[in-house]
């Protein structure tokens, strides 16, 4: 007889998105995310929490460029220019998350995760975030982070940490 976990993901992802969904129903704030490299994880750790549809709106998974572009309104222009791993398309990814939804506060995350695709220029491990606020006039906090993980599971899990916390109040 085998015996299921009791969540698919880690302990400390889990506590984490416990704090999420606490704090943020606490003020009552809805929650948004958009995407890329995490493919997911990020909205599925927040509903590994019972109550979280108290606090998460929506999840905008957009691997592509194209689905950027359609789903989130990303201009064809700033994936030209700088790529969709960008502080540039982070930022318009949270805003378009932000923009086609009810929520309050979108977090936004695109990023290499490898083992391949990475450049000199843009190396496996980095991975950009942004967080925009309902009614802080397109004021979105961006930012570039190269993670210490050498694997693709261990740069999914680090951004989904990173995620989690940019979504604490």
């Amino acid at each position: 007889m085998s015996t299921e976990p009791a969540s698919l993901l880690p302990p400390e992802i889990v506590a984490l998105a416990e704090r999420v969904v606490r704090e943020n129903a606490a003020l009552g704030r809805k929650v948004v995310l958009a995407e890329s490299c995490t493919g997911g994880l990020v909205a599925g750790a927040v509903t590994e929490v019972a109550g979280s549809s108290r606090v998460l709106e929506a999840s905008f998974v957009t691997y592509s460029n194209e689905a950027k572009q359609a789903l989130l309104g990303v201009p064809e222009d700033i994936i030209d220019a700088f790529g969709a791993v960008s502080v540039a398309c982070a930022w318009a990814m949270a805003e378009g998350a932000l923009k086609r939804s009810g929520a309050d506060v979108a977090v936004a995350v695109s990023g290499i995760a490898g083992p391949d695709g990475g450049s000199a220029k843009k190396p496996v491990g980095l991975v950009v975030f942004a967080r925009a606020v309902r009614g802080a006039d397109g004021v979105v906090d961006a930012e570039e982070k190269r993670l210490s993980a050498k694997t693709r599971a261990g740069v999914r899990a680090q951004a989904v940490e990173v995620a989690l916390e940019l979504l604490l109040p």
